[in-house]
C-alpha cells in the first residue's frame, strides 16, 4: 500500500504480533492432534491470548477508542464515534485441526462504517489491508474483485449450519438454487479470509447467515474498496446487526442475490 495512515499501520502491527504468535502456536497445535490430551484447551488459550496482544496494541495507541472482539466484553469509548472490531483468530476449528486456513481480523469502524481493514494470514503471509477511498491491497498489490459476468463461470463461497447451529433447511434450498448455476461452493471455514478472498478476485461472491460483527468488519472494509457490492441477504437490514451478508462484483450482484433470495 502506497501511503497507509497511522491508524491502519497501528493495526497491521498488531496483526502481525499476534499472528507471529498464533502461527508458533499452530505448530504447537499440530503435535497434540496426536496426544491424548487433544488441543482444545490450548487453541482457547491461544485465541484469548491473541485477543490480549491485539488489545493491548490498539488500546495503548488509541486509549479512547471503543472495543467490540471475540473473546471480550464490549468497551464503549470516550470517543463514541469510533471503535474497534476483532477477531484475533477466525478459523478456530480449522486451526484445532491443523488446517492451515485461519487469521487476524481488525476493523476501525467510524460512525457506523468500517474505515479502516486488516485481514491478516500469517500462514500464507498474506496481508489485506483497506482503507476509505485508498483502495483494497494484498500486501503491495492493489486488489480488485473479479470481472466475472457469467453465473456458469463463477464460483462463491458460504459457510453451513454446523452442531445444531445455523437453518440447515434454508442453507439446503439456498445450494440447491446456487450449485446448479454456478462454477461451484466453497467453505473454508474462515469468513474473514472468504471477504477478502472475494476482494482479490479468487472468489466471485459470498453469502452466509448468523455471523457475529467481527467475522464481517474487515471483510466489508475490504470488498468495498475492491469495488465489489454488499447487501443483507433480507433486503433492507444492517449487516453487523443482523449477521448476514451478500457479496458479490458489480456485474453479476443483481443476479446472485435473486438466487440467494429465492
Amino acid at each position: 500500500m502506497a501511503q497507509a495512515s497511522a491508524n491502519l499501520n497501528i493495526m497491521i502491527k498488531a496483526a502481525r504480533i499476534a499472528g507471529r504468535k498464533l502461527l508458533r502456536d499452530f505448530g504447537e497445535v499440530e503435535k497434540l492432534q496426536v496426544s491424548l490430551k487433544g488441543a482444545g484447551d490450548f487453541v482457547t488459550r491461544a485465541d484469548l491470548m491473541a485477543e490480549e496482544v491485539i488489545r493491548e496494541q490498539l488500546t495503548e495507541a488509541r486509549p479512547n477508542y471503543g472495543w467490540l472482539g471475540e473473546e471480550s466484553e464490549e468497551v464503549k469509548g470516550e470517543d463514541p464515534t469510533r471503535r474497534w472490531i476483532v477477531d484475533p483468530l477466525d478459523g478456530t476449528t480449522n486451526f484445532l485441526h491443523g488446517l492451515p486456513h485461519w487469521a487476524v481480523s481488525i476493523g476501525l469502524e467510524h460512525k457506523g462504517e468500517i474505515v479502516s481493514a486488516v485481514v491478516y494470514d500469517p500462514v500464507k503471509d498474506e496481508m489485506f489491508t483497506a482503507e476509505k477511498g485508498a483502495g483494497c491491497w494484498l500486501n503491495d498489490s492493489r486488489l480488485r474483485v473479479s470481472g466475472r459476468r457469467q453465473m456458469s463461470e463463477m464460483i462463491f463461497a458460504t459457510g453451513l449450519p454446523f452442531a445444531g447451529t445455523g437453518d440447515l433447511p434454508e442453507t439446503l434450498r439456498e445450494l440447491a438454487r446456487i450449485l446448479p448455476a454456478t462454477a461451484g461452493v466453497r467453505r473454508f471455514g474462515a469468513a474473514s479470509l472468504d471477504l477478502a478472498y472475494v476482494a482479490a478476485g479468487r472468489f466471485d461472491g459470498f453469502w452466509e447467515r448468523g455471523l457475529k460483527p467481527w467475522d464481517m468488519a474487515a471483510g466489508l472494509g475490504l470488498i468495498r474498496e475492491a469495488g465489489g457490492l454488499i447487501d443483507t441477504i433480507t433486503p433492507g437490514g444492517n449487516i453487523l446487526r443482523d449477521g448476514e451478508i451478500i457479496a458479490c462484483n458489480e456485474v453479476a450482484f443483481d443476479t446472485f442475490a435473486k438466487a440467494i433470495r429465492g
